[in-house]
This record gives C-alpha cells, structure tokens and sequence, in this order.
C-alpha cells in the first residue's frame, strides 16, 4: 500500500534556553502546524509515534495530549540523531501495512546548552551504548580534550585528508554553503553567512573541525501526517500529497567496527540504507533533485556524498568544492541550512528534514526554492547506530 505526507510542520529551530517553553508546547506548535496544513482533525489520527531523546518515558504522551486528547496509541521513539526519521518510518510502515490510514509522526527535543555528550550519561563508557564505536576510535586515535561527537567525527576528518588528500578548505566549503543555504529558512537557528575563510578562522573544536563546521545543540519540534492512498481519495488531498517512495533503515554491521572512523561513524549504514532504497524504488541518485543530508558535522556531508553515489569515494572534497551541490548545481543539498546551521534538536532532525522536501516538492520553500525539484531524498543518521535513508516524490 502507498504512503503519503499531506502535512507538515516545524517550529523554528532556537539556541537552548533562549525561548520560554516547554516539549509540549513544540509539540503542540509543530504538530498543530501539520494538521493545519494537511487540513485533518487530530481526531482523525489514528497512531502517534513521538520521537525525542532527552525526556522521560512517556514524554510523548504529555506531548501528544496536547493536540487531543482521543485515546490513540502514543509509541516513544529513542534512536539517538536518527529518532525523527525513525518516527517517521513507524507512521509509514503503519500505513503500508494497512494498521491505519492517518498517522501523525512528531519529534521534538529540549536540549542543555554546550557541546552533546558523547553518549555517557553518567560518565562512564563502560557502559554506554557507544562505547565500540568510541572504543574503535581511541584505538586508531587515541582519546583527546575535545567534545567526544565532534572529536569522532574530526577524526574521520583526519582519515579522509590523510587517505584522499582532502583539504581543511573543502571542509569547511560544506559549513559556508550551508550558512548560506539557511539565510532564506526563516526556521533555522541561524541565518548568517560566512565565508570559507571564516569557516576556516573560526573556533576550532577538534581539528580540522571549525566550530562553523559543527552542529549546535537546539530546541524545537517537526511532525508529519502520514496517510494512505485511499484517505488522499476520500479527503480530496491529491495538492498536498507527497508519496514517500522507498524508506530504509540499517544499522551497523561488522564492516562498522572494522578499525576505522569513517565507517564507525556511519558511512557503511548509509550505503546501505541508500542501496535499499535504490532498489526498492527503481530510481538512483541520478534522479534526485534535492537532498537534506545529516551534516551533523561537515565531514558527515562528504562522507554521505560518496556513500549515497553522488561521487566516488575520496572525490566529496571536489565535488563541494566544484559547486554541483548548492544552487545551480547537479543537486541542492541541505537547502534549509541543514543541521550546521538550522540546528539539530536531535529527536526533530529527521522529521524538519522531511518537512523541508515536502516545501520544496511542493514549490512552497520561498527563496530557497530548488527550481522543479519533484524527487527528494533524506539521510538522517545516529550514531551507535541507525540510518535511515528516505525517498519523496512529487
């Protein structure tokens, strides 16, 4: 059976404690945003997947109550980075399955301010649930001062220039095209641009990595109501509808632990998820259009050109370099600012990215606009470990 989103809605993406409110105000604001959009009562909803990380068991529930309170099944997500794409493919896989004909997919986060731990709530790797993936690290690396997430993926950083001869500058052309993408999102954290140079001047937080060149932590929230074929008939959605072609999610293998960074961080499960994907749908990445990729840090982006077939691998420092990724190029990738510079309220991510490729297939996205974008592509990735790779199509 086909999926389809017919709604979405997003908060603006804000610096942690800058705002007075609360998860279930995001989630009433992003959640009431998607049905607004979509034209459906919450009555109507009948399952309700609420993806965050940081909240209390049944915090979906506090925050689901808000657009209604009917009595509908309310499933808490935790999937790390990936949560909201996560959420998402639950309200799918509900729909295909033919368990109900309107979901509503919501993610939100309310996070603290300064770096994201990495993964150790209570100090001690032992026993956290990435502790292989940091473990592979400290042995090819060694274990420095730096935030643990930015000092895992600057060293695959280092991987990448020491074997490709990839450059500090081609780096940081990912944080300066996406700072420049988000000066037209109205719901990104951040709306400054910045040159390469000022990339590269920046802070550093773990070299090469500038600290325009990492995510920061956010609050906000993203929904999506996902429905099936026959409810886009009934309701007379067929303007709203985007189909959601082929979705997968993979999670690492023994090729993940194999002693490097760039595969501990994720780059084997995206190929993966990608190939799924591919396949499932009959179109490659040839025929996409616009892309939000996972530049949780702008080593991630280029890692994700090569695993999604975009480049070879080794060649993602010149094709970002060259311009085939932002506007006038072979695709635009990351058009709302991506997680650099929209944020990345980690339970949120997967569904604002969704709700940016609905905009854009839809031709709503405003002076960010991807001109005849019709296919769309999503990869929101978690370390520890989930990617989920998702296909849209007008």
């Amino acid at each position: 059976m086909k999926s389809y989103i017919v709604g979405v809605g997003m908060t603006k993406f804000e610096k942690p404690e800058s705002r007075d409110w609360q998860y279930w105000d995001m989630v009433k604001e992003a959640g009431g945003a998607a049905l607004a959009d979509a034209g459906v009562d919450y009555g109507l909803v009948e399952q309700v997947p609420v993806g965050y990380c940081f909240q209390p068991s049944t915090a979906g529930q506090r925050a689901a109550y808000e657009l209604g309170l009917t009595g509908v099944p309310v499933y808490n997500v935790n999937n790390n980075c990936a949560t909201g794409s996560t959420a998402l493919m639950m309200a799918r896989q509900f729909v295909q399955g033919g368990l109900a004909d309107c979901v509503l997919a919501v993610g939100f986060e309310k996070m603290k301010r300064g770096a994201l731990g990495g993964g150790a709530d209570g100090g001690d790797f032992q026993t956290s649930p990435v502790a292989r993936h940091y473990g592979i690290m400290a042995a090819a690396h060694g274990f420095e001062m730096s935030p643990p997430t930015a000092q895992i993926f600057g060293n695959a950083a280092r991987e990448h220039m020491e074997r490709y001869g990839t450059t500090p500058a081609q780096l940081a052309a990912v944080g300066a095209k996406n700072h420049r993408h988000s000066a037209n999102n109205p719901n990104a954290q951040f709306q400054d641009v910045y040159t390469v140079e000022e990339v590269l001047a920046a802070k550093t937080i773990h070299d090469p990595l500038t600290k325009l060149q990492c995510s920061p932590t956010s609050d906000g929230a993203a929904a999506a109501v996902v429905v099936s074929e026959r409810f886009v008939v009934a309701h007379g959605l067929h303007d709203k509808a985007v189909e959601i072609v082929a979705q997968a999610m993979t999670t690492d293998t023994a090729e993940s632990f194999g002693g490097s960074c760039i595969d501990v961080v994720g780059k084997p499960m995206t190929a993966a998820a990608g190939r799924k994907v591919y396949e499932d749908s009959g179109l490659g990445i040839e025929d996409v259009d616009v892309v939000e990729l996972h530049d949780c840090f702008s080593v991630n982006e280029l890692l994700t050109y090569e695993a999604l077939g975009m480049c070879a691998d080794g060649a993602s420092g010149k094709l970002v370099e060259s311009g085939a990724t932002t506007y006038g190029g072979r695709w635009v990738v990351n058009p709302s600012g991506g997680l650099i510079s929209k944020g990345h309220p980690l339970g949120a991510t997967g569904l604002a990215q969704a709700a940016e490729l609905v905009w854009q297939l839809r031709g709503e996205a405003g002076a960010r606009q991807v001109p005849g974008a019709r296919i769309g592509l999503a990869h929101n990735i978690g370390l520890g470990g989930a990617a989920v790779v998702t296909l849209l199509r007008r």
